[in-house]
């Protein structure tokens, strides 16, 4: 009886610990105004853009965002098109959204601007304007495009891999 006794108690002290740490957790949480993650995760969990739209990502001066494997992602990036210089998307045979498209945008003296990876068939770039060519790999099989960007979603181009 004793053992018993002595076992209920252990068993309400520890609920007690948890719940008293879970309300800690969830306090320091909304301290923090942080939630599913924090502004420099690469994924889309707690970025600080909402609306479904994925981490924006810098490098050097470029901001960059890419995605759109959800449906909700993908109409989050499309509606935010406009607002970006350059939009690229890329697809594969039946028009199969295509990820992990290697990306390199070179501007018109040969410099690199951006040397990334897609996570996405959609990727959105800000750029100064001028003139770039992208180049995009997918399984070994590379592509070039130019474009010129003048202002606000105003460069468009899809890449398309015949990969049967």
């Amino acid at each position: 009886m004793k053992t018993q006794d002595t076992q209920r108690r252990m068993l309400a002290a520890a609920v007690a610990a948890a719940l008293a740490l879970g309300t800690a957790a969830s306090a320091f949480a909304q301290a923090s105004d942080t939630t599913g993650g924090t502004t420099t995760d690469t994924t889309s969990a707690g970025n600080a853009n909402g609306g479904g739209l994925p981490q924006v990502q810098q490098q050097g001066d470029v901001s960059y965002t890419s995605g759109g494997v959800g449906l909700d992602e993908s109409k989050a990036l499309q509606a935010a098109q406009s607002q970006w210089p350059l939009s690229l998307r890329f697809t594969g045979p039946g028009a199969d959204f295509l990820a992990d498209v290697a990306v390199k945008v070179v501007d018109a003296h040969g410099a690199d601007v951006l040397n990334t990876k897609s996570r996405g068939p959609y990727m959105l770039v800000k750029l100064r304007p001028g003139h770039y060519t992208v180049h995009a790999t997918y399984k070994d099989l590379e592509q070039s495009k130019a474009v010129s960007v003048t202002g606000k979603g105003t460069a468009r181009t899809a890449f398309y891999w015949n990969t049967q």
